[in-house]
């Protein structure tokens, strides 16, 4: 078992990216903030996680208040996280002076977790152009950080590539949630088993789904009420994460003291029962029944697709919106399309409608999608 997993044996990390605010709507609420530090840390708690990017830069100002000012450094531990996008920064100076700004920002006098943020299709050469990948093993080297990773939002593929291209990468932050472990668009469960296979502990993101899986749709919500046993949707969605190997930490933003309490005694619950992990698959099958496409991913429709558009990978995306920011349906459209034809390419053969068994109008459905999912 690697150290960095043996090494923190409560598992729950403190996400600071959602955190509580006052009456403003801008300024954080710094003595709540303190009050679920401590109650964090009085459970065990050690990991606080963070970015430049959370926030505007109060996410990490926030945690230099609440936990950096008013405990000694052992007491925790801090991971924050280097942003190269395009939209952050234009420079090589500019996105290696990140991490001295979160430096400063923290007040923890060194990173125990540093992470190149949100690596995608869209952005990994930018990390690969301003040298980044070197530069976190300098800071290592200079003692700024302890370990370093990259938190990952892309196709299996590419995670390989970049486990073989940077073997010493010490972890890797996944989106793992039962919503998404067989999503193509997200890939929860390959690219866990691929972080598996080469020896790289996760850290859990998203094991809610942004909240989602906190406030489910109806059919889900009517399954765990009936369960009968009270507890909440969230911790659900954090007991079945918590049953995986190879985890190092499972974040989870929270925004209020509530939450924090919720997590902590979910993670006092026992593992799932083999009972509670039916209950589970029953909720992935209703989720994935909840189909405004009625697709069965057969791939009839895409063996002769002139323009090798993934018609039901497309499809699939747009059923699992589910109350999904935006943000992430775009970001799983731009996964399954990677090197392959996008809806708006569609050339309107019909060819794909004259063998779909379920009779689907594909090309209006196409032409549907690329209004909702190419902006």
């Amino acid at each position: 078992m690697s150290d960095l997993i043996s090494g923190n044996p409560f598992k729950l990390g403190f996400g600071l990216m959602r955190l509580p605010k006052l009456a403003d709507g801008t300024s954080i609420d710094i003595p709540q903030v303190c009050e679920m530090a401590d109650r964090f840390i009085r459970a065990g708690g050690t990991y606080f996680d963070t970015a430049y990017v959370y926030d505007g830069g109060r996410s990490e100002a926030a945690f230099k208040a609440a936990v950096a000012d008013r405990y000694p450094r052992s007491a925790y531990t801090i991971a924050t996280k280097l942003f190269a996008s395009p939209n952050v920064v234009s420079s090589e100076a500019e996105a290696k002076q990140e991490f001295y700004t979160s430096l400063e920002r923290t007040g923890a006098g060194y990173i125990d977790f540093y992470l190149l943020h949100a690596i995608q299709r869209s952005n990994v050469d930018k990390y690969d152009q301003y040298g980044l990948w070197d530069f976190v093993k300098e800071l290592k080297a200079r003692g700024l950080i302890r370990h370093w990773g990259f938190s990952f939002h892309a196709d299996p593929m590419l995670l390989e590539e970049l486990l073989n291209k940077h073997p010493d990468a010490e972890f890797v932050q996944l989106q793992i949630n039962y919503a998404d472990w067989d999503n193509p668009g997200v890939a929860s469960r390959v690219n866990w088993e691929i972080c598996r296979a080469y020896g790289k502990p996760v850290v859990i993101m998203e094991p809610v789904k942004g909240g989602v899986l906190a406030d489910p749709i109806p059919t889900v919500r009517e399954l765990f009420d009936r369960e009968g046993s009270g507890r909440s949707y969230a911790s659900w969605a954090v007991r079945y994460v918590a049953g995986l190997s190879n985890i190092m930490a499972i974040l989870s933003g929270m925004s209020d003291i509530s939450q924090m309490e919720d997590n902590l005694r979910t993670m006092r619950e026992p593992p799932l029962t083999e009972a509670e992990y039916e209950l589970i698959r029953q909720a992935q099958e209703a989720l994935n029944a909840d189909k405004s496409i009625p697709c069965t991913a057969c791939h009839y429709c895409t063996d002769g697709c002139p323009m090798g558009i993934p018609i039901p990978e497309i499809f699939n995306v747009v059923n699992r919106r589910k109350g999904s920011p935006e943000f992430r349906t775009l970001r799983e459209y731009s996964i399954v399309t990677q090197d392959k034809g996008r809806a708006g390419q569609c050339v309107a053969c019909g060819q794909c409608e004259s063998v779909c068994p379920q009779h689907l109008p594909i090309i209006k459905l196409l032409a549907e999608c690329r209004e909702t999912l190419e902006k």
